[in-house]
């Protein structure tokens, strides 16, 4: 399971210039699953990301996570993060878990983020063509694999 966290004033993702998602300050994640991602590898990913101490403090230094701040979290599913660009320019998309596999993943990735902040969250549309707009704060930009834990 790959995760690219991003610290954000406010996003939003849309299908077909609707607005299915959209938050004020918080996290963006973007999230694409192999075949053999677990629940462990959500529980840990999700963990991991509500716990970042990546939102400033009364001093201005990076330590507060999400949990801490009460921020928003919206997690939008991108098969393309599993993308392999070894061979030529078209990337591979095999690793990348099939839509069968891919769907209750995600379902349970989200049900677990919301457990995790006791709050619902914004999603966008597993497989849509979705436009995510974004204002990136900081920029903060993390990259999680939860196949290099340690």
């Amino acid at each position: 399971m790959k995760v690219v966290i991003q610290r954000v004033r406010s996003a939003q993702v849309a299908i077909d210039e609707k607005v299915v998602g959209q938050i004020e300050q918080g996290l963006l994640v973007l999230v694409g699953f192999e075949e053999a991602d677990t629940q462990e590898d959500i529980d840990w990913v999700v963990a991991k990301t509500v716990n970042l101490r990546i939102f400033n403090d009364d001093k201005g230094v990076m330590n507060c996570s999400l949990l801490e701040t009460g921020g928003s979290l919206l997690v939008v599913s991108q098969f393309t993060l599993h993308a392999s660009t070894k061979k030529g320019n078209r990337p591979s998309y095999i690793q990348a878990a099939k839509p069968e596999i891919a769907i209750p993943l995600y379902e349970k990735c989200i049900l677990a983020f919301e457990w995790a902040l006791q709050k619902p969250i914004q999603t966008g549309q597993f497989g849509a063509d979705m436009q995510v707009t974004l204002v990136n704060y900081g920029p903060v930009t993390i990259l999680i694999d939860s196949k290099n834990k340690i």
